[in-house]
């Protein structure tokens, strides 16, 4: 009967969702209290449920996702991002093209929204396209596919972070492992990929506006930028190889393990960038100070759609129902890591939406890292590769690469959908193999 609960209840977001267009935020908070009453919790004990688990869940995110979203803006607006796909794509030229792309997406990708990267980068896209008669999509696929699987597989993106989060899992590990298993995924979904659709006819969005390019005086040298762009990666990364490589009590290991502290990290990368790529500029501070206070409004209701998910794993774990399902599930001999990316994949087919796809799944199998002693870091990993399985209709990044490529429903989903499932999959291959060594 508990099993029967989430299954109606998850059935019920998706109605309000999907079928009825419902904030899915309030759609989280409806169901989370569905849950609760439907497994007999008090109706106080619900709402203080509800309560801890919206609390609990942005204490440690607001920050993170907060930053992120200053430093993803300064990276943006600087022209940073600019700087380096055009030197990348000089530097590799027209023969090795894609994979100047792969790097860029994944440079970029790392400080930037999924949805803020691809509209950043479209047009430079849509310029090397014009500049080289190279096919779109041959051009675009690997660039959208490292931007895909760094917001599915890593941190500082909501979902991965979120997750990170609530398994207490190592955030520097997390990345790590993300990045082993990101290269391969990357590659088949992205170069690969891309040369067996040349039958598929692509062409720039007629009415696109291209947002104002940059003079190369104008931008931040091409060092700067990937520096300042991967500086939170740098960070978290050095202080986890000093783990590997340094007892806990040597000396200096306290203030690696603080620079390397994910809120720390950041904040120093912002304040990084607000001098590399703003005043070192010319800009002046109150410029800059508002291009980041504008940037907090696009991540608002990122942060109510997790806290929402929060709410309903905390009643998933105070109403019992986890433990039963990790009591249920813990003598199966299905990896559970084969579970949480099923679990994770048939959400996202439902719903649409990546993180509430991931954050959801979370909340129903933490309870298996306990039981089980698998990797909570292979576990968030196994969840990102689930939650960008079978992209397709009811999915905001589907509409987003149909219209902006000019493709038909049918031609979207044999590119766009089959991309976004190679990804989950490569994913979920070099999760369990991964498994196999950690």
């Amino acid at each position: 009967m508990p099993l029967l609960i989430v299954i109606l209840g998850l059935f019920l977001l998706f109605l309000l969702i999907a079928k009825f267009k419902l904030n899915a935020f309030i759609a989280f908070i409806i169901v989370s209290l569905a849950v609760g009453i439907a497994e007999g919790m008090d109706l106080d004990q619900v709402v203080k449920s509800i309560e801890h688990g919206i609390g609990n869940t942005l204490g440690f995110l607001v920050m993170i996702l907060g930053l992120g979203a200053m430093l993803g803006k300064l990276v943006a607006d600087s022209g940073a991002a600019q700087q380096i796909t055009t030197k990348l794509v000089a530097k590799f030229g027209v023969k090795n093209i894609q994979w100047a792309l792969v790097l860029t997406g994944f440079i970029v990708g790392i400080p930037l929204f999924y949805e803020v990267g691809f509209v950043i980068l479209i047009p430079l896209i849509f310029t090397i396209t014009a500049s080289t008669g190279l096919p779109l999509l041959y051009v675009g696929l690997p660039m959208i596919a490292s931007l895909s699987v760094t917001h599915g597989y890593l941190p500082p993106h909501p979902a991965p972070t979120a997750i990170t989060a609530m398994f207490e899992a190592d955030m520097g590990k997390t990345l790590l492992y993300g990045i082993i298993i990101a290269i391969p995924a990357i590659t088949v979904a992205g170069p690969w990929f891309s040369r067996t659709i040349k039958n598929v006819k692509a062409t720039p969005l007629k009415d696109f506006v291209n947002p104002t390019v940059l003079t190369e005086e104008e931008m931040p040298g091409i060092n700067i930028s990937i520096f300042t762009a991967l500086l939170p990666i740098i960070l978290i990364m050095f202080s986890t190889i000093a783990d590997l490589l340094f007892p806990k009590d040597y000396g200096f290991m306290p203030f690696v393990n603080f620079l390397g502290n994910p809120v720390i990290a950041m904040l120093i990368s912002v304040l990084v960038a607000i001098y590399t790529l703003g005043l070192a500029r010319g800009k002046r501070m109150t410029d800059i100070m508002g291009s980041m206070s504008s940037s907090i409004s696009g991540i608002t209701m990122v942060l109510l759609i997790i806290a929402g998910a929060g709410a309903l794993k905390e009643v998933l774990i105070d109403s019992g129902v986890s433990l039963y399902i990790a009591d249920s599930l813990k003598d199966s001999s299905v990896s559970p890591l084969l579970l949480a990316w099923f679990v994770a994949t048939v959400i996202r087919v439902c719903v649409g939406s990546a993180t509430v796809a991931g954050l959801t799944t979370a909340g129903i199998v933490m309870p298996l890292i306990g039981a089980t002693g698998v990797s909570p870091e292979l576990m968030v990993l196994a969840i990102g590769s689930g939650s960008l399985m079978l992209s397709h209709v009811n999915d905001g990044g589907f509409w987003l690469f149909k219209e902006y490529f000019n493709l038909s429903i049918k031609d979207t989903l044999k590119t766009w959908t089959v991309m976004e499932t190679t990804v989950g999959v490569m994913g979920l291959i070099g999760v369990m193999i991964l498994s196999l060594f950690v």
